[in-house]
């Protein structure tokens, strides 16, 4: 028999998923003095806008020079060519920290891209702790937590939106498994209207917005309980969760 030979030894440098608040209230409020310490010790960046993400490491540490940062953005703009090159720091010992707009790297965003190309350079990727919206919803709902499914948006078209509102629908009564989506902030009044008229008066909505923010507001309901109530959720980040 062939002995199993040594896997080749990791890269120097790590990649870190660093979670970034969820609105504008003040980091360490939400995260963990980890993030501080982590971010403090880190100039290399994955971003996804750099104005807000410098923004946001002069809130977690003021006292951490700007000119030492160095930042590439990865967004739908990005070339997929150049990703690769984004983890050359880690190839000469360096660490290099990913940060989503929102919440945790790699969910719902893109530094995904990023992480998938560390493995494959065998660059070993670091998770740390911090809020994320989707996991947060899901927790305050009241619903299937041993088996549900992110959806990420529905489509913007009015037939294939209702289309997938009664496909997901049906997946749940048919499974139990509870089906989580998001919209744009400001088509969010929309979708509440339009997930009222699609769905059974009897299937439960969960709506689940400014999470972790002062106007956190978070209710499960009936589809027939949510006709009877007036909401404005124009323009604050929203999770919409169903059960059948």
């Amino acid at each position: 028999m062939e002995e199993n030979k040594p896997s080749p030894s990791l890269v120097a440098g790590k990649v870190y998923l660093i979670p970034t608040t969820l609105g504008d209230n003040a980091p360490l409020e939400v995260l963990p003095i980890s993030i501080k310490r982590t971010i403090e010790n880190i100039d290399y960046y994955i971003v996804e806008n750099e104005k807000t993400a410098r923004r946001f490491i002069k809130k977690v540490s003021p006292g951490k020079s700007q000119g030492d940062i160095e930042i590439e953005t990865i967004n739908k703009y990005t070339d997929p060519a150049v990703i690769p090159s984004f983890l050359d720091p880690c190839i000469h010992g360096d660490d290099v920290g990913v940060l989503s707009e929102a919440g945790c790297p790699g969910i719902a965003d893109p530094g995904a891209d990023v992480v998938r190309i560390a493995h494959e350079k065998r660059i070993q990727v670091v998770p740390l702790v911090g809020p994320s919206s989707i996991l947060m919803a899901m927790m305050s709902s009241g619903m299937n937590g041993q088996n549900f499914a992110f959806n990420g948006y529905l489509p913007i078209e009015v037939p294939e939106r209702k289309a997938m509102i009664k496909r997901l629908e049906r997946l749940s009564r048919e499974t139990g498994q509870s089906q989580i989506f998001m919209e744009t902030p400001y088509r969010n009044d929309k979708l509440l209207s339009e997930l009222t008229k699609t769905l059974q008066k009897s299937t439960r909505l969960c709506i689940a917005t400014d999470i972790t923010l002062p106007t956190e507001f978070i209710q499960t309901k009936s589809v027939h309980e949510w006709k009877e109530l007036t909401i404005d959720l124009n323009k604050r980040p929203t999770i919409f969760i169903i059960q059948a």
